[in-house]
């Protein structure tokens, strides 16, 4: 409820708030109630005046958005009129996630079509692209750009240069850093601001220099307590030190003597009362310290520091036993280690050594050898990008691990892998594709035809050979390109829909498609550009587009019959009639409140402040959907036993000695009768 119809309701009547009747014959009183009146819409209802406001908002007459408003739809209609939008609703889009896998070729398997990929690849040209290839090859694209060598190689990635400065800031980071000019710096005060901005960035352009200095006292600092420990190391390894501890170890001593004795000459050097600095190992520290730093600094200090202060005498243990503590008196701890390995129970170690021993081995000696004796060329060092990253992603998309990777076999084995890859185009950079190393080689197909259906175990997210339709489509029209794209044409392109020489696996190329559409003289294509497939129509060679001096026919007629020549096309035919010319242009928007349909798309901007954000904005335009296709009819082509006449792959074996067929006895043999073999079966009758 709006806030307006909150404050009428607060100035309803009593009468008026509780009564529902259309019948209504109370008296009218400013106070009680008010006079009955029929909506202005005309919608059949009949309230109370007071009741208007918050019956528009119910009423069915009123004119309200789309529910689809913030989506793009800019219709306004009543309200009773809007759950009947929704099916023509240009802003109601669905996108199609059809997806399926296709692998590489595996050259392992003898029943590949290796060969004949590779001649239609050379044909490609001059015969035109079957429709499995050319969409194989789309599909070879969107997985080059996706697939990134990083992962696979780590080790042939180049280094970049933010890399080589972190390297040098960490090494630097101990010592200090320190202007090269230090002396020739000037505070800040006494400059100008924009003496101080360039100052400034000349001290951010100019190279780190460690100071010796403080590298020194840091040095100093960190190296205390490891020069206490080598002390206390010689004191042990004393007899007359030992002596002389085991002696007081042994003796009774009153407080006051063994507070004096404490205060006799260490095995540690005496700190340096001649300094008032507040180093922890000075003379003082902590009267100056009280002085000088407030109550939150001096916890602070203590806190870093206190533990050092402790070494070095400045303040006193919590136990009396602690208050002897000097590092003359420390012995070292023996390491003790826990050995917790059990050997696993499939191990036999018995079994194991009575086969090495019994076991007959080839007599081997040690020799140092070479790449060069094995005997091959440096062309064969180097391999193909595309070959090894194929590969090394299927591994790992059906393995779930990298070629060679090390791993335990056992609890006493590891299996150590390693692999190395030699390529012409390596280092490569940080976020390097596949794409771009193989933007200038020839193109060259090195994914399977086949497309299978996406499994439980290979989806989207785990696999990188799985692809997505993702193209959208209006709501009443995805049913339509779902069945006759994906159920009638991809999924039956092998063998079915679009039929091959059985011997394409000795390299023929030889295809024929075997359906078309049963309204119109059609055939099927798939466009690489917009990655869809599409009709073309089986036109006569004399109708053309053009007329003999070259001008365009159809732009010659009136826009009133160019608009209804449009309405009957479908919406990829507009999509592509729109890019024609201007004028087709303005004929095609002329169907997108219609036929089109309306998406957001989001684009990053930059705001006043410098701070970047999205912004979205509705864009209209036409699916990629062709005219519907009720059934299909056989074509009127000859069949492909027809082909193999004159395949070029195909070749004949005559058999001119004779066979003898068996179970022929030698009385058939040597009988004139007996030749034939009919004579044969119906003689064994």
């Amino acid at each position: 409820m709006s806030h307006r119809s909150r404050g009428s309701r607060v100035r309803q009547h009593l009468h008026c708030d509780s009564c529902y009747s259309r019948r209504c014959r109370a008296r009218v009183e400013p106070s009680a109630s008010c006079a009955l009146v029929p909506c202005r819409l005309l919608c059949g209802a009949v309230f109370h005046l007071c009741k208007e406001e918050d019956h528009l908002l119910l009423c069915p007459n009123v004119r309200v958005p789309c529910l689809n408003a913030e989506y793009g739809c800019p219709v306004q209609l009543p309200r009773s009129l809007r759950a009947a939008h929704l099916q023509v609703c240009p802003a109601s889009v669905v996108c199609c996630s059809m997806e399926w896998l296709r692998w590489p070729v595996d050259d392992t398997n003898p029943n590949n079509l290796n060969a004949m990929q590779d001649n239609m690849m050379k044909e490609r040209e001059t015969h035109g692209e079957a429709l499995d290839v050319a969409m194989a090859l789309v599909d070879q694209s969107d997985l080059y750009a996706r697939l990134k060598m990083k992962p696979l190689y780590p080790e042939l990635m180049e280094q970049e240069e933010e890399d080589i400065k972190e390297e040098s800031r960490e090494e630097i980071a101990v010592g200090g850093v320190q202007d090269q000019n230090p002396s020739e710096a000037l505070p800040v005060s006494s400059m100008s601001e924009n003496h101080a901005a360039e100052e400034t960035a000349q001290r951010i352009t100019q190279p780190p220099v460690i100071n010796i200095e403080k590298y020194n006292l840091f040095e100093m600092m960190f190296s205390m307590e490891r020069g206490a420990c080598a002390v206390a190391q010689e004191n042990l390894e004393n007899p007359k030190q030992k002596q002389k501890l085991a002696n007081e170890g042994r003796s009774q001593k009153a407080p006051e003597q063994e507070r004096q004795d404490t205060t006799s000459p260490r095995s540690c050097p005496p700190p340096d009362t001649s300094k008032t600095g507040l180093a922890p190992w000075q003379e003082g520290v902590l009267e100056r310290l009280g002085q000088e730093l407030t109550p939150q600094e001096y916890n602070m200090y203590m806190v870093h520091h206190g533990r050092m202060l402790l070494a070095f005498g400045q303040i006193e243990a919590c136990t009396s036993r602690e208050k002897d503590f000097v590092y003359g008196s420390l012995e070292p701890i023996a390491v003790q280690t826990l050995h917790s390995f059990k050997v696993p129970v499939s191990y036999r170690h018995k079994r194991r050594v009575h086969l090495n021993e019994t076991a007959a081995r080839v007599q081997t000696e040690h020799r140092s050898v070479d790449t060069s004796d094995l005997g091959a060329s440096e062309e064969d060092w180097f391999v193909d990008e595309a070959e090894a990253t194929l590969l090394g992603y299927a591994e790992m998309a059906v393995m779930g691990h990298k070629i060679s990777e090390t791993k335990g076999a056992d609890g006493l084995y590891v299996d150590f892998g390693t692999q190395t890859h030699s390529f012409r185009t390596s280092p490569f950079k940080q976020r390097t594709t596949l794409a771009e190393v193989m933007a200038d080689r020839p193109l060259k197909l090195l994914l399977q035809l086949q497309a299978e259906t996406v499994n439980s175990r290979n989806n989207r997210a785990s696999c990188a050979f799985t692809f997505l339709c993702g193209h959208s489509f209006h709501r009443r029209e995805f049913a339509t390109h779902f069945r006759i794209v994906h159920s009638d044409i991809q999924m039956c392109l092998s063998e079915w829909f679009e039929q091959q020489c059985p011997l394409a696996y000795l390299g023929c190329t030889y295809r024929q498609r075997r359906f078309h559409p049963s309204t119109q003289k059609a055939t099927v294509t798939y466009n690489q550009q917009l990655r869809c497939f599409n009709l073309r129509p089986d036109a006569l060679p004399s109708l053309d587009g053009k007329a003999g001096d070259g001008e365009d026919r159809l732009s010659s007629l009136p826009y009133e019959v160019l608009c209804h020549m449009a309405s009957f096309l479908d919406s990829q035919s507009l999509s592509q009639l729109a890019l024609v010319s201007r004028l087709m242009r303005q004929v095609c928007s002329s169907l997108l409140q219609d036929r089109g349909m309306v998406t957001l798309r989001w684009e990053r901007t930059s705001s006043s402040h410098g701070r970047a954000k999205w912004k979205s904005k509705p864009v209209w335009e036409f699916s990629h959907l062709f005219s519907a296709v009720d059934s299909w009819n056989m074509a009127d082509i000859p069949p492909i036993s027809a082909h193999l006449k004159v395949c070029p792959f195909y070749q004949k074996t005559e058999q001119k000695e004779r066979v003898a067929l068996p179970f022929i006895t030698e009385k058939q043999q040597k009988s004139p009768k007996g030749q034939s073999l009919l004579n044969h079966f119906t003689g064994q009758r």
